[in-house]
């Protein structure tokens, strides 16, 4: 049985519940799998860095993130100057790379990406930054290595989206694909639907964790644009930006037409969708009026949707229901255990 190092880049929410998901599958990932694991380090960018060969001790961290400590004192060694030479000096096997999205140049998580790479490691992220910005390269420099860059978790978590588009589906024809990939914003639409105002509806978002201090990123489409981009770009083989996705948020509905919608047995949904076209792909995100008969119409709270239309099977649907950080997490780990088994 082999022992895994790894060290993480970003540990909030998503990256502790990897954390306690690794331990809780620990005997699971030994029998089935054959390998056990040690977290060897863990860098942040507001509570200092830490890193241990032995392994941390990854309860008493957690513990310490949650009071608003730091890690510095969980460090054994020579002061690390950077994030880079945090990465470049541990050798750890695996990096997961979970710091904060930046939709416009998926920096600085895709040097983070390279740097892992380039060290020998495996590199896994939920980040849609890299995927989108970065996908050819990163994934070449991963074969020349002989490692893996996966990110299951960039869209819709830890449903099986990407691996989908892998293997199961042999010879088979993308022609494009409809979905509510952004769940803060289904949540706040149908907040509005229940007669709150949008600013109430985004304050509650904002107190159970599901909007961000700055909402403006689900609010206005780019969270969503870019998860466009990185299905496009991935599984459609078809490579494109969010300056490049005919982008509309969700500031204009009102609650008139809310209820003018309801009045026709109709709901708003902000719709992604993403088609093949004589010159590339016809990409867009806006609020839409969906009829019962529509899939998306029945997409609640912050639940997700994606539907391809392939050649072969036009109707193929995904939900993923309610997710949580734990979901993502999930998808981190299925990327772990695939990248150590070679899939």
């Amino acid at each position: 049985m082999s022992t895994l190092s790894i060290i993480f880049v970003g540990f909030g929410n998503v990256g502790q519940a990897l954390a306690r998901l690794l331990e809780r599958k620990r005997k699971m990932l030994d029998e089935q799998f054959n390998f056990d694991y040690r977290i060897v380090g863990i860098a942040t960018g507001r509570h200092g860095m830490a890193f241990n060969p032995d392994g941390l001790p990854m309860e008493n961290v957690i513990a310490a993130l949650k009071t608003g400590g730091s890690l510095d004192s969980f460090h054994t060694g020579e002061k690390l100057r950077d994030t880079f030479d945090f990465i470049r000096s541990s050798e750890a096997d695996i990096l997961f790379e979970n710091s904060p999205v930046n939709h416009k140049t998926g920096q600085p998580a895709i040097d983070h990406l390279r740097a892992g790479l380039e060290a020998g490691m495996h590199v896994i992220t939920a980040n849609k930054g890299p995927v989108v910005h970065a996908y050819k390269e990163l994934t070449e420099l991963a074969e020349k290595q002989g490692k893996r860059f996966l990110f299951e978790s960039a869209v819709m978590d830890g449903a099986p989206i990407f691996s989908l588009f892998r293997g199961p589906l042999p010879a088979i024809e993308l022609k494009g694909f409809t979905g509510i990939l952004n769940s803060c914003t289904n949540l706040l639409i149908g907040l509005m639907e229940d007669e709150k105002t949008f600013d109430e509806a985004v304050s509650y978002a904002q107190s159970i964790g599901i909007a961000e201090t700055d909402p403006s990123a689900d609010i206005d489409g780019w969270d969503a644009a870019i998860k466009v981009c990185a299905l496009s770009t991935v599984v459609m083989g078809v490579p494109i930006t969010p300056d490049q996705v005919d982008r509309q948020g969700i500031r204009e509905i009102t609650p008139a037409m809310i209820q003018e919608a309801r009045a026709a047995g109709e709901r708003w949904k902000l719709v992604c969708s993403a088609h093949r076209v004589k010159d590339g792909i016809k990409a867009s995100v806006r609020p839409e009026r969906v009829r019962p008969t529509s899939p998306l119409f029945s997409i609640n709270g912050t639940s997700s949707f994606v539907q391809f239309e392939t050649d072969v099977l036009p109707g193929l649907g995904i939900v993923e229901g309610d997710p949580s950080p734990d979901t993502t997490a999930y998808g981190l780990l299925a990327d772990l255990i695939n990248a150590v088994r070679g899939r």
